[in-house]
Parts: structure tokens; sequence; C-alpha cells
């Protein structure tokens, strides 16, 4: 529970003992207009003399806490729950001026939406810290941010700071990240705005430490929209420009290395060794930048490779209006979840073709573009994504037929349908296979039913879906954050009259997902309302956990809006009782949001009717949530039943409830089950893992050595490549679900 009557943060970082500029009195001295350094003072300390002379006695945060909205936001919080109490969004601008006896000065602007509204200066000594492995820096700008919050009832969303900190202070970022739940934006002051001279670049060093800090938190603010997530970026011929732009440097190397084992770890820097001494160009191609889980795996796997300084790139076609429902209905389709009777006419397949067409020739095949040849600058191996994307295999062919592109299929593909003449799925599948029969390989996740009979046996390779542990889905959020993502829902909620959390006073399940067709949401609501009648059957005087059914919404998901107008339908007609313990929303894209809803649930469900791999499962598991989930698609994978979760057959909603009944009221059951989960979870459903998978394959091809799976996995095939195969008992997927 919160205190917010407390001074300080409940769980405070060692605190570093900031030495004040001369005296100690806390005097300001009004920086607006000091004396010029002398020209004697070399250039490079001209920034630390300037503060020593604007801030004799240093500067402390001036804003006064409010003592009435503490003790109504603690009563609120002991009365209502975490969620209840409102946070201040807050941004931080970070400046930094050095002195050569190992000492800094460091300022710190607090900025809203609009205003400056506080600032500090101090000067702190570093002592040779990064020598010892130590940064001073980041220990007293965490400390300052995460008390700042506390005493003002505030979070901090973004910290702007000039780039050369980075090297300065290297566990800055990720500590911002990964300890406050802070997006660290880095800025090159003098390239920003229309400031591209010489000459402009001195008006930055000109500018006192307390000046350019608070140019960092302005400039900062410029990255977030309006809902305080950071903005997309998707520039030039469509390359996704991953974390604002490469400004957003959320997470190191080491960070990365602590997320998975080490025999994984090694594997794929066996790989990214090979790929940086050919400089191996790779380019994947997928429909969006945002929304699904192919687009969550590219981010993250776009970020390493960046870290690890791989030439690999990710672009996406302009967005055409009326594209995505022929796509998402191709979806559905291969799914076998549309509605009986529904075809593909032959003038959307028209307008799917021109589509990838246009997009290709106009920025992907023209001069400088990533489909040119390699000697011209172009991609060296090629990776296509799911079926809105194989049109362009042909033009690839076509340009260079010995460059090899590979096929990623993300979906479940009703392959049974897909090969019976006649049906929707064999139309669907013919018109895609047309193209994807081209590609080198036919990657599937890792279930044998998914692949159509006629793609050939020796190009299909098995490669799950991934997650990463460390962005704002998964990471661990202490309490204070999750308060403030907590309280988001309840006021998304409060908007349009839906039903509130009151977490942790009252508990609840959840299934994350998509409103999709597939998902089984009907299920989910009928387990519920049985569970509710099984428990107060076995004790009435148990109060009943709430029910949460939410998910984002994405650019090429035309059904959500359909989908969620159809459970509403269903609760108010079907099940009016239990309309005031179900939360239903469809939310704005937050990653944050949806990591605080599932760590503080108490069981997670995945109820699907169709599903390719649904690595939600996963991320459920990693935190240590037992999982009730049906027997489809790659559920079975990461599920083990009587032991993380249990698996149930689709459209089962009695043993859902059953098993509901048993993990609400069976504590024993519950701890041993969460235990389990923890430490239940492979490296292959990582990013890690998922980049040893990549690399693998693009310097097998790279090299002309190219790969021939026969039908097995691809972290198989890598680990064996790498001389660090399997060993017995080593955590990793199941080998021979749906085999023969």
């Amino acid at each position: 529970m919160f205190d917010f009557n407390h001074s300080k943060p409940i769980h405070p970082h060692s605190t570093l003992s900031g030495v004040p500029l001369n005296a100690s009195d806390g005097a300001i001295t009004p920086p607006s207009r000091v004396p010029t350094p002398l020209r004697s003072t070399p250039r490079s300390l001209r920034p630390y003399v300037w503060a020593l002379m604007a801030f004799k006695h240093g500067a402390r945060f001036q804003t006064k806490p409010s003592k009435l909205r503490a003790r109504r936001a603690s009563l609120l919080a002991e009365k209502e729950g975490t969620f209840a109490p409102s946070l201040m969004p807050l941004f931080a601008g970070i400046a930094v001026a050095f002195n050569d006896d190992d000492s800094a000065v460091i300022a710190v602007a607090i900025h809203d939406s609009t205003y400056l509204i506080d600032f500090s200066v101090e000067t702190i000594q570093l002592k040779d810290a990064v020598g010892k492995g130590e940064d001073p820096i980041a220990d007293y700008v965490i400390e300052q941010l995460e008390k700042y919050e506390h005493t003002n009832i505030a979070k901090f969303i973004g910290a702007g700071f000039p780039t050369d900190l980075l090297k300065k202070s290297p566990r800055l970022c990720s500590r911002l990240w990964l300890d406050l739940d802070v997006v660290p934006i880095s800025i090159v002051p003098e390239l920003e705005g229309f400031e591209t001279s010489s000459k402009d670049k001195n008006f930055w060093s000109a500018k006192c430490v307390d000046e350019q800090a608070d140019s960092m938190a302005r400039k900062c603010i410029m990255h977030f929209g309006p809902n305080l997530a950071p903005l997309l970026q998707v520039g030039y011929r469509g390359i996704v420009e991953i974390d604002s732009g490469g400004r957003a440097h959320i997470l190191g190397i080491d960070d990365f290395k602590r997320s998975c084992d080490a025999p994984t770890w090694d594997s794929m820097m066996h790989f990214v060794t090979n790929l940086k001494k050919l400089g191996t160009k790779i380019a994947f191609f997928s429909s969006t930048p945002q929304g699904g889980g192919v687009a969550l795996m590219r981010h993250a796997l776009v970020r390493l490779a960046d870290l690890l300084d791989v030439n690999l790139t990710w672009f996406v076609p302009k967005p055409k209006p009326g594209v995505f429902r022929i796509t998402k209905t191709i979806h559905n389709i291969l799914q076998g979840v549309a509605e009986p009777g529904i075809f593909i006419s032959a003038e959307e397949k028209q307008v799917l073709v021109d589509w990838i067409g246009d997009n290709a020739k106009r920025y992907w095949l023209s001069p400088g573009g990533p489909l040119r040849p390699a000697e011209e600058g172009g991609a060296a191996v090629i990776m296509i994504d799911d079926p809105q994307m194989p049109g362009l295999i042909p033009l690839i062919k076509k340009l260079t037929p010995n460059r090899p592109v590979l096929y990623r299929s993300h979906i479940q593909i009703r392959g049974d349908l897909a090969v019976q003449e006649g049906t929707p799925q064999a139309d669907v599948w013919q018109f895609l296979w047309q193209n994807i029969k081209l590609a080198d390989m036919f990657i599937s996740h890792p279930i044998p039913s998914f692949v159509p009979s006629n793609v050939p046996a020796s190009s299909v390779a098995y490669l799950p879906a991934t997650t990463d542990w460390l962005d704002g889905l998964n990471k661990d959020m202490n309490e204070w954050d999750q308060g403030y993502y907590g309280h988001i829902y309840n006021e998304q909620c409060h908007a349009i009259r839906m039903t509130q959390l009151k977490w942790p006073l009252k508990k609840y399940f959840i299934q994350v997902a998509r409103f999709d067709p597939a998902k089984g949401i009907p299920d989910l609501i009928q387990s519920y309302a049985e569970f509710r009648r099984l428990l107060n059957k076995h004790d009435p005087s148990l109060e009943a956990p709430q029910l949460v059914i939410c998910g984002n919404g994405s650019v090429d998901d035309p059904d959500g809006t359909i989908i969620l107008d159809q459970t509403m339908s269903t609760l108010e007609t079907k099940f009016p009782h239990l309309l005031s313990s179900i939360s239903v929303m469809r939310l704005a894209p937050n990653d944050q949001l949806l990591n605080t809803l599932l760590s503080a649930s108490h069981t997670v469900l995945q109820l699907s009717t169709r599903e390719g791999f649904e690595v939600k499962v996963s991320e459920a598991i990693h935190k240590g949530k037992p999982v009730i989930a049906t027997n489809c698609g790659g559920i079975p994978l990461q599920v083990q039943h009587g032991k993380n979760g249990f698996l149930v057959e689709a459209g089962d909603w009695h043993a859902v409830a059953q098993h509901l009944l048993e993990l609400w009221t069976d504590e024993k059951l519950y701890e041993e089950m969460c235990a389990y989960a923890k430490v239940s979870v492979s490296d292959e459903v990582g990013t890690v893992g998922n980049a040893l998978a990549w690399f693998y394959l693009a310097d097998k091809w790279a090299n002309g050595e190219g790969v021939v799976p026969e039908g097995r996995w691809v972290n198989d095939l890598a680990r064996e490549e790498a001389g660090i195969p399997y060993k017995e008992g080593e955590n990793r997927l199941p080998r021979n679900f749906g085999s023969a």
C-alpha cells in the first residue's frame, strides 16, 4: 500500500551524498544574469565554471507538496485500492557540467506538459566511478526523481538529456526505464529544430546548466503523443524507426544478456560475429509498425540488433484505406473463423496485389531501396512476414533470382481445408501460395497442422512467437507505477461507465487479447458465470473476484468494435447480474497499462477457439500467474497442465469454471503453481532466443550455404551450428507436439 504522506520513496535506492557547491544553506543565486567565464578558461570547463558562478550555493527543488492532497490520496488508496489515487504526469530534463577534479554539477528541470514547475542544481563527486563500475550520476538522478515522485504525488513519463551523457553515465538510461518506468530520450541539442550551422552549436555551450536542463525537458515532451506514449516513427521508404527514432535508449546489451541463459546468449553471439564480419544486411517486411504480435517482435529484434551493430532494418508499406478489411478477412478465413461462405473476390485480391506492388516500386525497388541488389546497397537476406506481404516475393525473385527470401507464417492455417478444393481456405491459400512457393524457406509456428500439405517438407522450419522480457509489456514495475497505470484504466472505465477495478482490495481474473472472433470471449463469460455459481455453492461467504476482458486495437483489426459490441450485448441480455463484476475495455495502445493489469491479476485465461501461438500465455507464466487456456495452436507448448496452469478443450466452459474454483479456493495449489510458473519459461520465447534464430538463418543464407530444415526447429539448428547444442534438462519447449 502507498504512503502518500511519506516524504521519501517506499523503496529508496541507496542514497548518494550530494556535495553542495559551497555552503549548505540552500540559498539560490538567480541564474538570469551571471558573469561571463574568464576567457582563459578551457572551453570544455566553461559550462562547469558557469554553473559554479550561477549557483554559488546550489539549488534545491522548491515546490511544496500539498498536505491535503497527500492525505486524501492516502485515504483513497486505503479505501478504494492502489488504482484509485491520481498521479500527476511529469517530464524531466537533465544536464551535467563536468570538472577535471572528478566532480560534476547536475541540473534537473521538472516540467508538466506545458511549463517549468521546479528545478535543482547540485554538485556530486565522481571519484573515478566509471573505472570502479559505478555510476554516481545515475544514482543521483534516480534518487532525486523517485523522491520527487513520492513527495509530490507524481509520475515521471520521460526524461531528456544531451546525447554525450550516454557515455558519461552508461547506466542512466536503463535504470530510468527499469527502475522508474521513465522513457529516457537522448537529444543532440545543436541539431534540434533549424540549428544546423557550427555557429549555432555555440549557443548550447553558452547556456548555463539549468537552462540546458530546461531545454532537455521541453524537447523531451515533443517525443510523446496525447496519451503520453512515445510517438511511433516511420521514416523514409517506410523504415520503422523504433524507440522514437533511436533516441529512446531504454536498454543496454547487459540488460538483454541478463534476460536469458548463457548458452542462448553465447550461441547468438556466434552468429553476430559472423554477420558483422561479412557486413550482412538483413531486411524484414511486414504490414504494420504496431498493434500486433509481429510488430512487438520486430521492435524488440531491431532494438537488440542495433545494440549489437547488426545491420537489420524493418520496413512497412504505406497504409491504404480498405486494405486491412481485406487482410483481416483473409486471416479469419485461413483460421476457419469467418462466416460460412465468405470468399475473397478477384477485385479484392487485385487491391492487395496493387498495394504491395505500388509500395515496392515506389519505395523499395527504386535506386537506394532495400530491395535493390546487394551490390547496389540492398539487403542480402530478406524476411517476409505474414499473408499481407507475399506479393513482394515474385518482385524480389524477378530482380535477383538467387537472393534468399524467407517467408514467416505467424497465424494458424487450417491446413486440412487449405488443400480441400472448393473451400474458402483453399481459394485464399492458392492466391497466397502462388507467391509464397517462390520463397527459399517456409517458417511456421511449431504446429505441423498449420502447414498445408502442398508446402515441400524440406523447406519447412518451426519457430515460436516471442516476446521481450524488458519492454513495457513485461518488465517488472513497482507498486507506485502500477498505481499510475491502474488509475488510467479506471479513468477510461469511468468515461464509459464501465466497471472499475479496486485492486488489491478486490482481486480479479483476466484475459488480455484482441476482440477477435477466435479469442473465445463468449466462452470466457460463460465460464465466469459458472464459476460464480460454483463458488456460491461451495461457500457463500467467500467474496468473488472480478473479471477483466481487455485488449488493444490495431489498424489491421477492423473486427474489434464488432466483437466488443457483441460481448456487451451478451452481458446485458444473458448475464445482467454480472455487469457490476465484469470490466470490458478496448484500450488505446499502452504497454505498461497491459503489463500492470496482467501483473496485478490473480489468474490469467486464454480461451481461444483458434490460435497461432499466443505468446501472451508465456508472458503471464513469466510473471508467475497460473494460466487456464484452451488446447489450441501453440498454447499447449507453453502451459504444463497441472504445473503452471490448466489446459481445457475449446468451448469446455464447465472445466474452466472448475479450475477457476480450485485456484480461488485452494491457496496451497495456487502458490505452488505461481512458484513453478516463474521458472518454467524457455529462452526460445524471448527476444534473445528469437534473435538467435534469425541471425542464424541470415548468416547461413548470406554465406551461400543455405538451410534445408526438413521440419526442424530453427533454434535446434542454430544451437547445433554454434557448437552449443541443447543439453538434457535444459528448459525448452516440447519438440514432439503435433507429431504424427
